[in-house]
């Protein structure tokens, strides 16, 4: 017979209180793009019937970004991920109503500060993982997110808006989009992230201006040549620069 979620998290605390911090966690808002649509990763643990967003500890010996990276890679199995630390959660209260049924004494039910990651990875090299604390593990839209668990929801519009605000200052592209793209597909990323419209020649002047995009030679044949529109790559030394050193004008 298959233990319940409750018999799972009470053998995980017998163990968590030798190999984990107390009282930190991490909560990873994981976004992903596919035939222009945004899209973040969310699981479902069993028994119950919100989602939460991906998440875990951090073992005594580890690196905070180093147990970020281990609980994405356990998720998604992908190694090449944008990760960016972009606030934490303190609220004495935002894990008391989902551990109520549960004793004192389990670790999970102490008070945690929750440290948000929000990660960019390629959606088509992601497999989502469930483990043995869940029943699914999901892609579903941002624009048709299920009920959450805890604060979570606050979480993930949390990382969005800082997403956006980090648009306005760094390249986003290159863990979202394929190796090459036309400029219409980096502008339609650009306006879901953003949500807002923006004016075709004003992006292709600022891309171009940017100095962070190397034009192919080859166009993408699709129908009359005439019609075939230009294909760009990132220039990965150009653009890891600008993620350092950020751009010159925003959005």
């Amino acid at each position: 017979m298959e233990n319940t979620l409750k018999e799972l998290v009470w053998e995980f605390s017998r163990e968590a209180w030798n190999e984990y911090l107390p009282h930190l966690s991490i909560d990873c808002t994981v976004f992903g793009y596919n035939t222009a649509h945004m899209k973040v990763l969310l699981v479902k643990l069993k028994d119950q019937e919100l989602w939460s967003l991906p998440g875990g500890y951090i073992k005594k010996e580890e690196d905070i970004k180093e147990a970020a990276n281990r609980i994405l890679t356990g998720r998604t199995g992908a190694n090449d991920i944008y990760l960016q630390q972009f606030n934490f959660f303190a609220a004495a209260n935002r894990s008391e109503d989902f551990f109520k049924d549960y004793e004192d004494g389990l670790w999970n039910k102490q008070r945690f500060i929750s440290l948000g990651f929000y990660a960019l990875a390629d959606y088509e090299k992601v497999i989502p993982v469930t483990d043995i604390f869940s029943s699914a593990c999901e892609w579903v839209d941002i624009n048709d997110l299920p009920k959450m668990m805890m604060d979570h929801r606050s979480i993930l519009d949390q990382a969005l808006l800082n997403l956006r605000k980090e648009l306005n200052y760094k390249p986003i592209g290159y863990n979202l989009l394929p190796l090459e793209f036309t400029m219409p597909e980096l502008q339609r990323l650009y306006e879901i992230i953003l949500n807002k419209k923006l004016n075709r020649g004003n992006f292709y002047r600022k891309m171009i201006g940017y100095d962070i995009l190397d034009k192919m030679d080859e166009p993408r044949m699709q129908g009359k040549a005439h019609k075939a529109p230009n294909l760009y790559r990132f220039n990965m030394e150009k653009y890891n620069s600008a993620l350092q050193n950020g751009l010159k004008e925003g959005w």
